[in-house]
């Protein structure tokens, strides 16, 4: 018989903006060595500038923070800090009062980073005891204050799917590129979700999300829907990612030397520095590489590596001790669409799994 989940609640300062934080020793010496007891563990950041990777890119980069951290400067590069978005004009941000903006951070990059890198909200771990999983942290400080952070660790033997759904979404837009708040009571997803799990008694589990199979030029991401990243910044850096990296960044090139054959469709002075610069100095496998670079000269299907699915924790703890989404304030569900849709609606797969019975 299978154990009941076991959740644990972990609050975090981080010393630095960038930070990698082993989240499997935090948990191992705060309550021993669960993830030897049980089969499988989701790890739910409530934040929208840090998260986690999925476990499969984290094997490709060897369960390292040495190759973790040069593969998320690299990305990092690609959205500098302090470059003119929209997002952190923060005069312009009408949602805010005169009190928030002056300590509101300014950190469109950070948003971008995740996105870019691939980070996610919500993972799940098949459990190797000595393999670390990684709380990757890109906002963690703004003028010398240290954020407070939170994230959630359930583990669990078995999991069930108790409910499948397939619903239609309004996504109706003129924009060629756009990105839609799916938490919004018009798309009607959220009480859709929730009338799931009290229909079922779902306690402790996770939703899946998933874009129908038939639907194309879009992808899934959670994070902050503010109105300029989203409409402004966002679609900017997908239609010409490496116009855009130029223009934001300093220029990268000194003395630019040679590429592989494979890579000369990417060529400009600043890219092939780039590109040598990642293979002289970070550890992390030329495949990445190729990825990182290929991505500035892609369709915006490929450049944030956007996935066409997302994942929400559910938990009992609070709340009555009923099943509840697990969310932080600023998280959102976004669609985000490169072209748009026939007929003005995408269609989406709800999933529901219930853990341990």
């Amino acid at each position: 018989m299978s154990s009941q989940p076991l959740e644990l609640n972990l609050d975090i300062r981080p010393r630095a903006r960038f930070e990698l934080i082993d989240i499997t020793s935090m948990v191992q010496s705060q309550v021993g060595d669960v993830f030897s007891q049980f089969r499988k563990s989701v790890f739910c950041s409530l934040h929208t500038t840090a998260g986690y990777l999925e476990q499969g890119m984290c094997a490709r980069l060897g369960h390292s923070a040495h190759q973790l951290d040069p593969f998320i400067r690299a990305v990092q590069r690609i959205f500098p800090p302090d470059a003119g978005y929209s997002h952190d004009r923060l005069e312009l941000r009408d949602e805010l009062t005169e009190q928030q903006k002056a300590v509101e951070p300014t950190n469109a990059d950070s948003h971008l980073t995740f996105m870019g890198a691939g980070l996610r909200n919500c993972v799940t771990y098949i459990n190797h005891p000595h393999e670390p999983v990684h709380f990757i942290e890109l906002d963690g400080v703004y003028r010398d204050q240290r954020r407070r952070r939170r994230t959630t660790v359930m583990v669990y033997d078995d999991e069930d799917i108790v409910y499948r759904k397939r619903i239609q979404v309004p996504v109706a837009s003129r924009h060629m590129i756009d990105a839609v708040n799916l938490k919004t009571t018009q798309n009607g997803l959220f009480e859709q979700i929730e009338e799931g799990l009290l229909l079922y008694g779902v306690e402790c589990g996770r939703v899946d999300i998933r874009l129908a199979p038939e639907e194309r030029h879009a992808g899934l991401t959670v994070n902050e829907y503010e109105t300029l990243l989203m409409r402004n910044d966002l679609p900017e850096v997908l239609r010409d990612p490496l116009r855009y990296m130029m223009r934001r960044g300093k220029h990268l090139i000194q003395n630019p030397g040679t590429i592989a054959g494979k890579t000369l469709g990417y060529a400009t002075f600043d890219l092939i520095h780039l590109y040598n610069e990642l293979l002289d100095t970070m550890p992390i496998g030329r495949s990445v590489i190729d990825w990182v670079i290929s991505a500035l000269s892609s369709p915006a299907s490929r450049v944030l590596r956007l996935k066409r699915d997302i994942s929400l924790l559910v938990s009992n703890a609070g709340k009555g001790g009923t099943g509840h989404i697990v969310q932080g304030t600023y998280q959102s569900p976004i669609l985000v669409q490169h072209q748009p849709a026939s007929g003005g609606t995408r269609s989406l797969d709800i999933v529901i799994r219930r853990f341990g019975r």
